[in-house]
């Protein structure tokens, strides 16, 4: 599986469910039991690259304007839920978290940044076509903290100051 197929799969899935991640996670498992095994490990592959690309401060201070807060395991689901958007969402917003602001339509802080489930899809497909635990990816280990310069997630007038775009339009 290529990068294209990659994004082409996470684009169908997420169209065919209008938006609701728990079904788009729901029709991902479904897509992915229809390839061979090896293929479902390309996915995983081309997904667990990007989930630790994006684990970048910027990204979660972001996450934090949008979701008023996110703790570890929030910023974990929100990464999958990124990436779940589709290419153009998740490059834009790996390049400059601030471009969230122009590149989605809506956010609903209720139902949108949560994409636990899309993490475990590649998994469990996995399992269910060979009744195995996914392998070892052979993928560089995450990096130990995020990259880029720390700073007070929990400070509004610093999420402010970063990130004038996402705050003018979902926190004022």
């Amino acid at each position: 599986m290529d990068e294209t197929e990659f994004w082409e799969l996470l684009d169908s899935t997420r169209e065919a469910a209008e938006g609701d991640v728990e079904d788009q996670a729901d029709l991902l498992v479904e897509k992915l039991m229809q390839l061979d095994p090896d293929a479902v490990l390309d996915f995983a592959r081309h997904f667990e690259a990007r989930y630790n690309r994006a684990y970048l401060w910027d990204l979660w201070g972001a996450a934090a304007v949008l979701l008023d807060g996110a703790s570890d395991d929030v910023f974990d689901y929100f990464r999958c839920w990124l990436i779940g958007q589709g290419r153009e969402v998740f490059e834009g917003a790996v390049h400059d978290p601030d471009n969230l602001a122009e590149l989605l339509d809506d956010f609903d802080d209720e139902v949108d940044g949560d994409g636990e489930d899309l993490g475990y899809a590649a998994d469990e497909a996995y399992e269910q076509l060979t009744g195995a635990e996914t392998p070892d990816l052979g993928l560089p280990p995450p990096p130990p903290e995020p990259v880029g310069s720390p700073f007070d997630l929990e400070d509004e007038a610093v999420l402010a100051e970063r990130f004038p775009a996402l705050w003018d339009r979902f926190r004022e």
